[in-house]
């Protein structure tokens, strides 16, 4: 405990403090999360005056990745309902999972036959780009066993592409274009389906009408619930092709299995009940934001900017190619989900 404490109280108070900015009207307008703010707050201590202080912190900040990363991703099931599902029916249901496999195959696809990227950044970044954002991304990172820097690069992305989308999309709304849903409705559904981060589509789909809003959401949240199985089909396929590799020298190894992913699911089962007292789920919340916000700052200190620049333009591209095929090959989806319900 006296190793990591100082690594886990820097990297909780720049959790705490982009809590507090992310409360900020201007920052909420444009989709810039807690866990947003807390990786630039990381990013820029770790590559300044934090560089002194690295030393006596890096146990607690490799444990704020590792333990606390896991923790907060078990309490975001608390965020989600089962009952979410019925709200967007079958149709919404199917334009999510579409979505997520197919932008995920197109980042392992793209990334590394095209750009020649490494397995974990192309992964990272369509699982940000597929799922639910920066959240994924974590999610995801303690399966890949990836580096902070790809981690970062990942994210950044997000940011970039999904703060776009909060202008982007109620312009495209106004358009009336005939390959986008016409009602606010079926709009909410494709946004929710499409866009990166939980905050970008509260943001992007408020500014359309309160029933796009509340419909985005709710398909977003069901999105955000496919992320356990994504993590185990992903762990178990990482699993398999590296044990087919180790049948031709050393034992096999074994299968890694992302355990918090099923506490995850628990968690959503739990707040489905409804047996939980309100203020309790709220405390769960915030202490939730908290553990995820203070990953992301641990992320932020262990984060080289000389690494984070040599990845060079390729990561940028693939994310543009994806946030492309979000919107066009996703209003594709949507429709042909609602022909096929």
């Amino acid at each position: 405990m006296r190793a990591v404490l100082p690594g886990v109280l820097l990297s909780a108070a720049l959790g705490g403090l982009a809590m507090g900015l992310g409360q900020l009207d201007w920052l909420a307008q444009h989709g810039l999360s807690a866990l947003t703010l807390a990786i630039c707050l990381g990013i820029v201590l770790g590559n300044t005056v934090g560089r002194h202080v690295q030393g006596v912190a890096q146990p607690g900040i490799v444990f704020s990745k590792g333990m606390l990363l896991r923790a907060g991703i078990v309490l975001y099931g608390f965020r989600l309902t089962l009952q979410d599902i019925a709200q967007i029916g079958w149709s919404g249901v199917l334009s999510d999972a579409l979505v997520l496999c197919s932008t995920f195959a197109l980042a392992l696809l793209l990334g590394r036959r095209l750009f020649g990227l490494e397995r974990n950044t192309a992964m990272l970044i369509g699982a940000g780009s597929s799922i639910c954002g920066a959240a994924a991304v974590l999610a995801t990172q303690p399966v890949l066993k990836a580096k902070a820097e790809q981690v970062t690069v990942a994210v950044s992305t997000v940011v970039l592409f999904g703060t776009v989308t909060i202008f982007l999309y109620p312009w495209l709304y106004r358009q009336q274009l005939h390959w986008l849903p016409s009602s606010a409705a079926g709009f909410g559904v494709y946004a929710g389906s499409t866009i990166h981060e939980v905050a970008q589509v509260v943001a992007a789909a408020r500014a359309i009408s309160p029933e796009t809003a509340d419909l985005a959401v709710i398909a977003k949240m069901v999105r955000v619930m496919m992320l356990a199985p994504f993590l185990l089909a992903l762990s178990f396929w990482l699993g398999r092709r590296d044990a087919q590799r180790g049948q031709q020298g050393a034992d096999a190894p074994a299968i890694a299995v992302p355990w918090f992913a099923f506490v995850f699911v628990a968690a959503t089962a739990l707040n489905s009940a409804g047996i939980l007292p309100a203020t309790l789920v709220q405390a769960l919340l915030a202490a939730d934001t908290l553990l995820l916000a203070a990953a992301m700052a641990a992320l932020g200190l262990s984060t080289h900017l000389s690494a984070v620049r040599q990845a060079g333009w390729r990561p940028l591209l693939l994310a543009a190619l994806l946030f492309i095929w979000l919107i066009g090959g996703g209003a594709m989806l949507n429709r042909g989900a609602l022909l096929l319900n």
